[in-house]
């Protein structure tokens, strides 16, 4: 069988753990075998974004912005506990939040949806899509630990020197401080990637924050999210009987639950990132779920929902056997592939990743899984298989594809 040609790269960035040893297995079992892999591969593994200062994640973002897609591995953002464990020089910041705010884009993740694997939410019958803004909040913060008595004040000078001064607290003893931005512009880029999404798909649009309390911070996200509705979108949604609107986070909550799903839920940055997970776990595992950034100049990095999968990775190091679902890393490099090939007019390259997802929701439709899935398959389960083995059946079963 000939292999499948390439003629751009695709941005490789490799990861830490559990899911760098499933990285290479995927690439080793279900893509090197069928295609001529072009790669321009940067290796996020914490040793070496340690080694060079982190300036490999920086300029894995770049190429990103060069070739215009990208797939990434999971990677670890290290607490106090792996500055130690892997004698870093400092805590080194989230690469993800790194790579997002080189491209300004919005993460938009999906459940892998396949026959057996019910819902816990019970009136959830479609995938729900969290639209996720990427720049700013809690991962651009700036942090302080108070030490004991004294006054915290938000200060901001203008380039005219005009100065704003405001009391945050007046502190009688020890404490915390925590100070985060976003941009306009960025928030401008979040809402249209949105809407612009939800015509694509033709679902409706939800947004929420907490303007009721943050009503300088999030309620400048609605206002923006309004104005370019109203102005830009707002006819192009009725032309597609489609629905935008605002409601307080707690609120949306609450419609999330009670619905059948079938639309975008568009969150802050923090946001998204909790409410994706509780959405992935409830529709089956944080391994089911797809993951893209969007960047607004049209750049695409793909990557896996979920962690480094530590826990396994350490039975990995014993030589004891692991059942790790990789599913999520295996919709990275599909949507990477499948993107490459769609921007490149590639179309064997487009139909081999959508064999290669069909092959992979076919072998757990036939009983095949790992044993996160076998917990919550609800039809007859033929065979629990481990890491490897799961990946080899996926192989088998896109050999019996037409």
């Amino acid at each position: 069988m000939q292999k499948i040609q390439m003629n751009v790269p695709i941005v490789e960035m490799d990861g830490d753990e559990m899911a760098r040893i499933i990285w290479k297995s995927i690439k080793e079992i279900l893509l090197l075998p069928y295609i001529e892999l072009k790669t321009e591969y940067y290796d996020l593994g914490l040793k070496k974004r340690d080694e060079t200062e982190d300036q490999i994640t920086v300029d894995a973002a770049m190429a990103n912005k060069k070739y215009g897609v990208a797939v990434k591995c999971a990677t670890i953002t290290p607490n106090a506990q792996r500055v130690e464990e892997y004698n870093l020089k400092q805590m080194w910041k989230s690469p993800n939040a790194t790579i997002r705010s080189i491209l300004d884009g919005t993460v938009f993740r999906s459940p892998i949806s396949v026959n057996g694997i019910q819902p816990l939410i019970t009136t959830w019958k479609k995938p729900i899509t969290i639209a996720r803004h990427a720049y700013g909040d809690i991962y651009k913060n700036i942090e302080y630990k108070v030490g004991g008595p004294g006054k915290a004040e938000l200060v901001f000078t203008g380039q005219n020197g005009e100065e704003f001064r405001q009391t945050i607290f007046d502190f009688q003893g020890k404490g915390i401080l925590m100070g985060m931005h976003n941009l306009d512009k960025s928030i401008e880029s979040f809402a249209r990637s949105c809407f612009n999404y939800a015509l694509d798909l033709n679902q409706d649009l939800w947004f929420a924050t907490k303007d009721t309390i943050s009503k300088q911070y999030d309620h400048t996200f609605k206002d923006i999210f309004k104005d370019i509705f109203d102005h830009e979108y707002k006819q192009k949604f009725a032309e597609a009987k489609i629905e935008y609107f605002y409601t307080l986070i707690d609120d949306a909550v609450a419609r999330v639950i009670r619905s059948e799903g079938g639309y975008i839920w568009a969150c802050k940055n923090y946001d998204g990132d909790v409410m994706s997970d509780m959405v992935a776990t409830a529709f089956g595992s944080l391994a089911m779920m797809t993951s893209v950034l969007v960047s607004p100049q049209g750049c695409y990095e793909f990557e896996a929902a979920h962690g480094t999968v530590t826990r396994h990775y350490y039975k990995h190091l014993k030589g004891e056997e692991t059942s790790t679902n990789s599913m999520a890393m295996l919709f990275a490099w599909t949507g990477a592939l499948r993107k490459r090939g769609e921007l490149d007019g590639l179309n064997d390259l487009v139909e081999f990743a959508n064999q290669l997802e069909t092959a992979s929701l076919k072998t757990i439709e036939a009983g095949i899984m790992t044993k996160d899935l076998a917990q919550i398959f609800l039809f007859p389960i033929k065979k629990v298989v481990n890491t490897e083995q799961f990946l080899i059946e996926i192989r088998q079963t896109l050999h019996q594809i037409p």
